[in-house]
This record gives C-alpha cells, sequence and structure tokens, in this order.
C-alpha cells in the first residue's frame, strides 16, 4: 500500500541535484526507473483502493505502512540502484573498449 514512498522520496531527491552528477553516470536512466516503477505502483494501488483519492489517502495503519515501506519499498529501491549500477559500469565498459 505504500512500497512507493521509498522509491519516490529517492527519485525527488535524485531529480534535484541530477544536474551535478557527471553525464557519464546516467542519472537520467537512474530518475526514469524510480519515477516509472513509482508511477506504476502507484496505478496499481489506486487500481486494487488501497490508496484513495480523499484524506487519508491510505487505507491502511501507520504501523503497515512503515512495515512495508521498510519490508517491501527499501529493498525494491536497493534493486533499482543495483540495476541502475549494472547499466551505467556496462555503459562505461563499452565505450572504454570503443575508445581504446
Amino acid at each position: 500500500m505504500a512500497c512507493f514512498v521509498a522509491p519516490m522520496t529517492v527519485a525527488v531527491v535524485t531529480t534535484a541535484i541530477r544536474k551535478k552528477i557527471p553525464v557519464k553516470y546516467h542519472i537520467n536512466w537512474l530518475n526514469s526507473m524510480l519515477w516509472g516503477g513509482v508511477l506504476a505502483l502507484i496505478v496499481e494501488h489506486i487500481s486494487h483502493q488501497e490508496i484513495v483519492i480523499y484524506p487519508p489517502f491510505f487505507t491502511a495503519g501507520i504501523s503497515e505502512i512503515l512495515s512495508e515501506i521498510i519490508k517491501v519499498g527499501i529493498p525494491m529501491t536497493c534493486a533499482i540502484f543495483l540495476v541502475w549500477a549494472v547499466m551505467v559500469v556496462i555503459s562505461l565498459k563499452i565505450k572504454k573498449f570503443r575508445y581504446a
């Protein structure tokens, strides 16, 4: 019901600092992955009525929300970072191989 909060928080931060990150690290890839996942999860949660369009927005209590953020949101965000890091490493190796 609230697993999207962790990647959304990271997406807000990475979007805010994206101009300070060197282009070679492809921060736009990370932002696209994070925001795309957040959007997909919000749509899914709305369709299952776990989120509603009126306050308090979440249909569960704070303990369930925090539990889901910790058990699902944080590992999901770490997985996104891992995939992004692998993509960046491969990209850097390809560029190095091309220009060597």
